[in-house]
């Protein structure tokens, strides 16, 4: 029987992120709500259970909370952030709120003789964020980490295998978290880790015949590394029952939906129907600047596309999407804020003509993508690619949309793109592109004074795009993609560059 670890969401904003890390460390897991019934627990027979962190105030009306009987089966739990002030309050500790909240990065001492903590330097540093928190630990835990603001940072009962730590392990952020995971999971849940990507490919295949059946399933390709591994995983599950459909939007940068058709008609030889609909959707962003109107907009034009090639081939049951977690957190849920919708998430119709919308790697983050990719054999050139949004170039204008403003952010990006491999830096950078903004500036160009549009360029480092860094992108690169845009681009003047990190930014500009 493989070894089970239990994510119970408490509906904070790091829960996925908790799983990723899990993984990382080879050890299956699963994630479940926290009102998860005692028995439907149990019967999984996990090995541990982590309680995530979570928006809500443990000593509040309502508040989320773990059934008590939990505690009492016997399975070791590791309580992070909320999880932690949970398992204090249900078990007879204090909580407390102190005058100022802690949050960011804090200094933190660890008692190196906990099992969870073994092996691990006595001082480090943690990330904190939370305005509650632990003040007496619960009767028969012990004290085993602090802070300057934070006298209970952790505690521990090893006699029952129960723990909590006020901050957050699964962070970067937290230079020991993953050695922390895997004392837990390891030390003191006895898993032996030996769960790869390879087993969630073949797992998920097996999982993908039994829901399908004989039925016909109409794939939403978009030619990215998101929806291309979701088409292949089908694929490998129904063959000839798949039909992708490719809707060549106009918003594709240059000559990518030639590149497209060829790969999957020649690469995969799959049932390919390509939709021109770029004087659709020109017609339909027509006058909209807003980027959640453009992307509710993309998102209703592309069900509607796949809808009416639906009715072409046939009744068709399933719908497959190309949606990663990183799409859904921003997106947000009834527990999450919604950062931006994203087109195959937040930005779906109400009324869709299909029975079910299946989104194999709806909690798999970029990075797990492309191991699935690899595992599946689909090539290092497409499974590589960088991140293109489902909404296209729309969102890399700012304001509305007119086709001299595509043609020009096309032009201008294909060059950014070019210099980047030409300069060998393509593999060190996790996503660069060109914006068109909504500027105007005065410059001067032969002598003449021009009013012309500015060029932003952006180039950012990441692993799973919940977080980034601006990349360090050497002067002589950026001066010889400045003169090549101003001298090749029409109506350029002027070209900045974007060195903010997310947060505070997100990675597109809308």
């Amino acid at each position: 029987m493989r070894e089970l670890i239990l994510v119970m969401d408490f509906g904070g904003q790091y829960n996925q992120l908790i799983a990723r890390r899990v993984r990382d460390l080879h050890q299956y897991c699963e994630i479940i709500p926290y009102d998860a019934p005692l028995a439907e627990i149990t019967a999984k027979a996990p090995k541990g259970i982590i309680f995530t962190g979570g928006p809500s105030v443990v000593t509040a009306e309502g508040a989320p909370a773990a059934d008590a009987a939990l505690f009492e089966a016997g399975i070791p739990i590791l309580g992070i952030c909320y999880g932690c002030q949970l398992m204090g309050h249900m078990l007879g500790g204090e909580i407390a709120r102190p005058e100022t909240g802690e949050y960011g990065k804090a200094d933190i001492e660890f008692d190196t003789r906990s099992p969870l903590f073994a092996g691990l330097d006595a001082r480090s540093s943690a990330w904190m964020s939370h305005t509650y928190y632990v003040s007496a630990p619960p009767p028969g835990f012990a004290v085993i980490a602090k802070t300057a603001a934070c006298p209970v940072a952790a505690m521990s009962n090893d006699a029952r295998k129960l723990y909590g730590v006020q901050f957050h392990p699964e962070v970067v952020h937290t230079p020991l978290g993953s050695q922390i995971l895997a004392n837990f999971i390891f030390g003191v849940c006895g898993c032996k880790g030996n769960w790869k990507m390879d087993d969630f490919a073949r797992e998920t295949v097996e999982a993908l015949k039994e829901r399908i059946g004989d039925k016909k399933v109409l794939c939403a390709l978009s030619g990215g590394v998101d929806s291309t591994v979701a088409a292949v995983l089908v694929h490998k599950a129904v063959g000839r029952q798949l039909t992708c459909v490719f809707v060549d939007h106009g918003l594709m940068r240059l000559n990518e939906g030639d590149e497209v058709e060829s790969v999957f008609r020649g690469q995969f030889d799959m049932n390919l129907i390509r939709v021109d609909a770029s004087a659709r959707f020109l017609a339909a962003l027509r006058g909209i600047s807003d980027p959640e109107s453009k992307r509710r907009v993309i998102g209703a034009e592309f069900i509607r596309v796949f809808e009416e090639e639906a009715k072409k081939i046939g009744a068709v049951d399933f719908l497959v999407q190309g949606t990663i977690y990183a799409d859904v957190v921003e997106s947000g849920d009834k527990k999450a804020a919604t950062i931006k919708s994203h087109h195959n998430v937040g930005g779906l119709p109400e009324v869709i003509d299909f029975k079910e919308i299946i989104e194999p790697l709806r909690d798999l983050f970029k990075d797990e993508v492309r191991a699935v990719g690899r595992s599946l054999g689909i090539p290092a050139a497409l499974v590589n690619r960088q991140p293109f949004p489902g909404p296209g170039l729309a969102i890399r204008i700012i304001g509305d949309i007119t086709k001299q403003k595509l043609d020009t952010l096309r032009l201008a990006d294909y060059i950014f793109r070019s210099e980047i491999a030409a300069a060998g830096l393509q593999n060190d950078i996790w996503q660069y592109f060109a914006v068109l903004t909504d500027l105007r500036s005065v410059g001067v160009m032969g002598d003449e004074r021009t009013y012309s549009h500015t060029i932003a360029l952006r180039a950012v480092t990441s692993l799973d795009a919940m977080t980034a860094d601006w990349a360090r992108i050497p002067f002589p690169v950026l001066e010889k993609i400045s003169v090549r845009l101003v001298n090749e681009v029409e109506n350029i003047n002027r070209v900045v560059y974007d060195i903010t990190s997310k947060p505070p930014a997100t990675i597109e500009w809308e």
